[in-house]
């Protein structure tokens, strides 16, 4: 277990939200990445970093659990925490009412390791990963 951990300020946009006005169940997974960004830049393997080391991240499982909805307008905070790193990458996500600090919507992403070149499943996260999480464990 690591403590990399980051967050981002959103708003949810009118183009987000239903005719309840409450933000489409879709549209968490995209908060969700945008915490999961600042996660991997913070770390200096960001998207760019991935490709360049000759490996490629899909995500291939996202867990979501709808405590309270989001609304137009509303100021979020949302959360990441690398959960796990070494065989794959496993991060939790917590979306708060920025104001109040309410818990709206908890989950987790779960992504694997795929050679660039051959794209076969690597059944160990690679070096560069590794380097970046170890070396300078917790300095965000």
């Amino acid at each position: 277990m690591t403590d990399w951990q980051a967050e981002v300020l959103l708003e949810v946009p009118f183009h987000d939200v239903d005719v309840m006005g409450v933000a489409w169940h879709g549209h968490y997974v995209k908060y969700f990445e945008a915490a999961r960004t600042a996660l991997l830049r913070a770390l200096d393997y960001d998207y760019p970093q991935m490709r360049d080391s000759g490996t490629l991240w899909p995500v291939v499982e996202c867990q979501l659990k709808y405590l309270r909805p989001a609304r137009y307008g509303q100021k979020l905070r949302v959360t990441a925490h690398l959960v796990e790193y070494e065989n794959r990458l496993k991060i939790a996500y917590e979306v708060f009412d920025a104001g109040s600090g309410e818990r709206l919507t908890r989950g987790h992403t779960l992504q694997v390791a795929v050679d660039a070149v051959s794209e076969e499943m690597q059944f160990a996260s690679p070096r560069a990963l590794l380097e970046r999480v170890e070396g300078s464990a917790g300095e965000t």
